[in-house]
């Protein structure tokens, strides 16, 4: 792999924080009239669409080969090698209704690996980041996944799909279950921010399914590289296309265990 990593994280932090200084702007004048919508309970905003173009402009001269997975679909770009998944606003139903937790996520993809994530979690001015090789980071502080081993003593996180409910009597039981045998749950409404949380140990694991690439990429990554595990429901690494994902720190074989129980 013939690129400077860490230089190009260098950058990619740096337009993370730009970009999230434009939607912290933009936050405070928002109103909900504003809100557009891609699909039902789909929520999308002028703010979600320029934030990416912004994003993905940079990214073109940060590395031109590249090409593009995006939530808003601002850019059509296929590369050979590499290819940058972007959400320019996970968490954009909080950002409508002015709850503050929402993040820009940017992660970089080398042939099918991921080798670099950046979340940038807006409100409380922290950036998680991490590399290949190297361990995971909050503004420039190494972080690392709880020492938790227990799911008894573990504090969970998680979240609901907004239109996909076929599975959803499945879930609840699985939720029952947690309530049930963990310090509890928690549904902060992006994903991102539930990612880097497990990183830093803020919360022993995370579950959700019906996400999509650019929810998970660069949280997921970053929590492998401060010690985490990630799956997918079945224990195996379709996670980041595959649209169920559980990370966790040493409590995550547990919570598959559980999870396999009722996610049939």
């Amino acid at each position: 792999m013939d690129i400077d990593l860490q230089l190009i994280m260098n950058k990619v932090r740096r337009l993370a924080k730009e970009t999230g200084a434009f939607i912290r702007t933009e936050g405070r004048s928002f109103s909900k009239e504003m809100i557009e919508y891609k699909g039902f309970n789909d929520l999308v905003s002028y703010v979600d669409k320029q934030a990416e173009k912004q994003i993905t402009s940079v990214l073109q001269k940060i590395l031109p080969e590249a090409g593009f997975v995006t939530e808003e679909g601002t850019i059509s770009k296929t590369g050979k090698t590499f290819t940058w998944i972007v959400d320019p606003l996970d968490g954009t139903t909080n950002f409508a209704h002015g709850l503050p937790v929402f993040a820009v996520s940017i992660g970089l993809m080398h042939h099918d690996e991921i080798v670099l994530g950046v979340v940038y979690e807006i409100n409380r001015d922290e950036c998680f980041y991490a590399i290949s090789g190297e361990p995971a980071c909050c503004n420039d502080a190494t972080i690392h996944v709880s020492a938790e081993t227990r799911l008894s003593g573990a504090l969970l996180a998680t979240g609901f799909s907004c239109y996909n409910f076929e599975k959803m009597p499945a879930y609840l039981q699985l939720l029952n279950s947690f309530m049930e045998t963990t310090h509890g749950l928690r549904r902060m409404g992006s994903a991102a921010v539930d990612l880097v949380y497990v990183a830093c140990g803020r919360f022993e694991g995370f579950f959700e399914y019906n996400l999509n690439a650019w929810d998970v990429a660069a949280g997921a990554f970053i929590v492998q590289q401060a010690g985490g595990k990630v799956t997918d429901f079945s224990d195996g690494n379709n996670y980041i296309f595959g649209k169920e994902i559980a990370a966790a720190c040493g409590v995550h074989n547990e919570m598959i265990h559980v999870i396999q129980k009722h996610w049939k």
